[in-house]
C-alpha cells in the first residue's frame, strides 16, 4: 500500500505540475519527493520480495492497516516538506508584503 499510495500521490503530483501555468510554485519539488519516496518503496518491495517469497502477496490485515498508514503518512510529510519550501522561498510576496503591512 506504500507503494501505491505514493506512487499515486507522484503521479497526481506530477500531472498537476505538468498542466500549471505557474512554474514557480515548486510542483516540481513535490512530484520529485513523491517519485523517490515512491522508488524507495518499489525498492523495498523487491528486497521484501526476496525474503519472503510468494507470501508477499498475502498480506495480513494489520499489515496492510500498517502499510496504508504509513503510505498516507509519508504522502502527508512529503506534502509538509513542500509547504515549508514554498512559504520560505515565498514565490509570490505574499508572506513579505504581509510582514511589511504589519509594521
Amino acid at each position: 500500500m506504500t507503494l501505491l499510495i505514493t506512487v499515486f500521490a507522484a503521479a497526481v503530483s506530477t500531472i498537476i505540475w505538468y498542466n500549471s501555468s505557474e512554474k514557480n510554485m515548486n510542483m516540481g519539488t513535490l512530484a520529485l519527493m513523491y517519485w523517490g519516496a515512491a522508488l524507495m518503496w518499489f525498492i523495498d518491495a523487491c528486497a521484501e520480495y526476496t525474503e519472503i517469497g510468494k507470501e508477499f502477496f498475502n498480506p495480513g490485515i494489520n499489515e496492510m492497516i500498517n502499510d496504508t498508514y504509513l503510505g498516507f503518512s509519508a504522502a502527508a510529510f512529503g506534502l509538509i516538506i513542500w509547504i515549508v519550501i514554498v512559504i520560505i522561498k515565498d514565490p509570490k510576496g505574499k508572506i513579505k508584503e504581509m510582514l511589511v503591512n504589519k509594521r
